[in-house]
């Protein structure tokens, strides 16, 4: 069973950066496709940030391209995003996908973001 381990959110203002990181502690397969979703303040559904396939394809969505970078390292079985040049859209909850995502012990607990004006 995967369990994740997040960190990195916090309260930040306008403009300001922060990084999350994601984790696998002890797991002895390693990840082969990783992802982090936003769940906005006030929404049920989570959207998709950034992925980062095991192939080296990676997406981001368009509300975040040239500001947030997704990167991963496969010996620490972890992941990263680097938020910059944030905004109060950018606030919510911020989780951590390993491989299946149809899985929910594929998800992490989630990380909050709170990005003031």
């Amino acid at each position: 069973q995967v369990q994740l381990v997040e960190s990195g959110g916090d309260v930040v203002q306008a403009g300001g950066s922060l990084r999350l990181s994601c984790a696998v502690p002890g797991s002895s397969s390693g990840v082969k496709n990783w992802a982090w979703f936003l769940q906005s303040p006030g929404k049920d559904d989570r959207e998709l940030v950034a992925s980062f396939s095991s192939a080296g394809s990676i997406r981001y969505a368009d509300s975040v391209k040239g500001r947030f970078a997704i990167s991963r390292d496969n010996e620490k079985n972890a992941v990263y995003l680097q938020m910059n040049a944030l905004t109060p859209e950018d606030s919510g909850i911020y989780y951590c996908v390993a491989d299946d995502r149809m899985r929910p012990e594929n998800w992490g607990p989630g990380t909050r973001v709170n990005v003031s004006s």
